[in-house]
C-alpha cells in the first residue's frame, strides 16, 4: 500500500488503548493470533491501566500512543478496543515522526478519530479493521482480511445488492468510518475533507432520529456534496422511540443523499458485526461498482 510498509514475519507490532480499558484475559486471543502470523507483539507497560471507564488517564493513554508512534521498530499499532476516549487525547499527539516513517494504525469505531485526523493532516493510509477485543483463535473474514491487507494483498470485496442501492461506478480515495464520530468531528481540526472521495459510514446502538440528525448535519456541513460515492456499512442494533420515527437507518441515509447523483451501496461488510467487518485501507484509492442486477463490489484501484 502507498506509503505504508508491508508487514513480514518478525516485525514488531504494538497493542495500545486510546479509549476504554481492557483486561489481560481479553487480549490473549489477539496476542496469540498476531504471534501466529509471525509478528512480535509488544504489550506496553500500562496497557491494563484503568481510570473509571478509560484505559488510564488521558495523559497515560496519550503517552502509550505517542511512544508507539515514535518507535521506528513498531510497524503497526492495533487499538485494543473502541468505546469513547480518543478525542480526549488527539490534540496531545505529535505525529511528526509518524509522518516521516508511517505505519499501520488499525481499528474502527472510536478509532475513527485517528483515521480522520491523519487523513486530513497527512494524507496517509490507515486501516479500518477489527480490533484485539474482537479477535479469536477461530478464523473469520475479519481477521483473514486483516492479515491479507497487512501482508500486502490488495482488497477485492463484493456483497449482495440492497433495494435502496443507487447504481453507478466510482473511483476515489476511501475515507470515513463511524458516523457518530464523523458527526462529532464536524468543524474541528480533525474533520475530513470528503470532496471527490468515496465515503464509508457505519454505526451501532443509535436512535433512528439521531441517525437522521447526524446525516443532515453532514449534509449541511458540505460533507456529502461532491462525493464520488457512498458505502453504507452496518447500521447495527438501531433503536426507536415509542412514537416511531417511521424510517429505517438505511431509508434515512437514502433520503438525505437523494438529491445527489453518486452511487450508493448499502449493507457493506464493514462495521460492528463480528465476521462482517472486513479490513479496509482508508486513505487509498478504490473503485466502487453498484448494480441492482449483481453484487456491489469494491477493489483496489
Amino acid at each position: 500500500m502507498t506509503n505504508i510498509p508491508i508487514l513480514k514475519a518478525g516485525d514488531k507490532v504494538s497493542i495500545i488503548s486510546t479509549a476504554r480499558k481492557v483486561e489481560p484475559e481479553e487480549m490473549k486471543a489477539a496476542v496469540g493470533l498476531l504471534s501466529g502470523w509471525g509478528l512480535r507483539v509488544v504489550v506496553p507497560e500500562g496497557l491494563y491501566a484503568a481510570e473509571n471507564q478509560f484505559a488510564g488517564s488521558d495523559s497515560h493513554r496519550a503517552r502509550m500512543l505517542q511512544e508507539a508512534l515514535d518507535d521506528s521498530g513498531i510497524r503497526a499499532i492495533f487499538c485494543a478496543r473502541g468505546g469513547y476516549g480518543t478525542v480526549r487525547i488527539i490534540d496531545r499527539i505529535d505525529f511528526s515522526r509518524f509522518a516521516e516513517s508511517p505505519k499501520w494504525i488499525v481499528g474502527y469505531s472510536d478509532v475513527t478519530v485517528l483515521h480522520s485526523h491523519i487523513h486530513r493532516h497527512f494524507g496517509l493510509p490507515t486501516l479500518h479493521a477489527t480490533m484485539p477485543i474482537h479477535m479469536s483463535a477461530a478464523p473469520n473474514a475479519d481477521t483473514e482480511t486483516l492479515h491479507d491487507v497487512l501482508f500486502g494483498k490488495k482488497i477485492d470485496y463484493s456483497w449482495e445488492p440492497h433495494a435502496l442501492d443507487r447504481a453507478g461506478e466510482a473511483e476515489g480515495v476511501v475515507v470515513g468510518g463511524n458516523l457518530s464520530i464523523l458527526y462529532s468531528l464536524c468543524g474541528s481540526p480533525s474533520a475530513i475533507d470528503t470532496k471527490g472521495k468515496i465515503l464509508l459510514i457505519e454505526d451501532l446502538d443509535e436512535y433512528l432520529y439521531h441517525i437522521d440528525r447526524m446525516m443532515r448535519n453532514l449534509d449541511r456541513c458540505g460533507m456529502l456534496e461532491g462525493l464520488a460515492g457512498l458505502i453504507v456499512g452496518g447500521m447495527t442494533d438501531m433503536h426507536d422511540n415509542k412514537v416511531p420515527f417511521g424510517s429505517t437507518a438505511e431509508e434515512i441515509v437514502s433520503e438525505v443523499v437523494s438529491r445527489y447523483g453518486f452511487p450508493v451501496a448499502f449493507h457493506a461488510p464493514f462495521g460492528h458485526t463480528v465476521g462482517a467487518n472486513l479490513a479496509l485501507p482508508l486513505g487509498t484509492k478504490i473503485r466502487l461498482s453498484v448494480s441492482h442486477l449483481k453484487k456491489s463490489r469494491i477493489f483496489a484501484s
